[in-house]
């Protein structure tokens, strides 16, 4: 199954708020149901971001508003603007090559993830691995198999997991509904825990490596991923347990030096007063939403990319 695709003249993705209850597949004919999509996180992930991108500029038939609203509907991840640039560059050559353009981000997607996870697999020593991640990182971050989770995908098929132990991820749960869905379509044994549970089971020697995603990299490696993920280095880092980063080369953003140049996209109070529209919180209770966290380049054991490791 293919998380975002271009089919008979329209985008369609899977429509990630309906699921693990659902499994539905929305067409898009315009950039501003796209960029609905993309702020709502029907679709997200920084692969399938990139991909849907190129795929919107598509739509966009070169209304400069209304690629530049697409290229800014989320900030933080630096792959949706790639996805962008990669289809403006063809504009002046017409539909075609535009088409072309935002085909080629997501077969070069494709083929990142199966590189990724057989490079990711290939680092990691050992049988019966038992993996640690955060946020969702598998299939439907990208377009197939994902980055972090694409690696565990690969371990489980050579036979060399034993476990995967995936962080529910507040306040949204992208851990809970989705990492486990996935892992559970795979066949790949885990078990779902709360997200201050991750440092205190790697202190307990209970997982052999954490692999996370990334939404943006700076030059220096500091790298910008789902709010969680600095807490799971730190933790990482005192247990002795190797901290591994698995993104596409193009998450890596050279004109960013370092982490503290990352903007840091805030979602508001909703989505931390109330679970799936209950309210948990009283009345009038303000919040703080950073949607992502900035892990410092010196707590990352190795960066792994579709083209190389990078051990910052």
């Amino acid at each position: 199954m293919r998380t975002i695709d271009w089919v008979d003249g329209a985008v369609e993705l899977v429509d990630q708020t309906r699921l693990p209850g659902e499994c539905v597949m929305l067409r898009l004919h315009t950039v501003a149901e796209l960029v609905d999509a993309i702020q709502r996180l029907a679709v997200r992930g920084a692969p399938a971001l990139g991909v849907a991108g190129a795929l919107g500029v598509v739509l966009a038939g070169g209304d400069p508003a209304e690629i530049a609203g697409l290229r800014a509907a989320r900030p933080t991840a630096v792959n949706l603007a790639w996805g962008v640039d990669q289809a403006v560059a063809h504009l002046a050559e017409g539909h075609e090559a535009v088409l072309a353009a935002a085909l080629r981000v997501r077969d070069d997607d494709i083929a990142a993830c199966l590189a990724m996870g057989e490079r990711g697999a290939d680092l990691l020593e050992g049988d019966r691995l038992r993996i640690m991640t955060v946020c969702n990182t598998g299939g439907l971050a990208a377009v197939e198999r994902g980055t972090a989770l694409g690696v565990v995908q690969t371990l489980h098929e050579r036979g060399r997991l034993a476990e995967v132990l995936a962080l529910e991820t507040r306040p949204l749960l992208q851990g809970a509904r989705l990492t486990t869905w996935e892992l559970a379509r795979m066949g790949a044994p885990h078990r779902l825990i709360a997200d201050s549970a991750g440092p205190y089971l790697l202190a307990k020697g209970e997982v052999d490596a954490v692999l996370i995603g990334a939404d943006r990299i700076a030059a220096n490696g500091d790298t910008a991923n789902k709010i969680g993920s600095y807490a799971l280095a730190l933790g990482a880092e005192r247990a002795g347990v190797p901290f591994i980063v698995v993104a596409p080369e193009t998450t890596i953003d050279p004109a960013t030096p370092s982490g503290e140049h990352i903007e840091i996209e805030d979602r508001g109070d909703e989505e931390i007063v109330t679970v799936h529209g209950v309210r948990v919180a009283p009345e009038g209770t303000r919040a703080l939403n950073p949607a992502f966290d900035v892990t410092p380049h010196d707590l990352i054991t190795a960066i792994v990319t579709d083209k190389r490791v990078i051990r910052p």
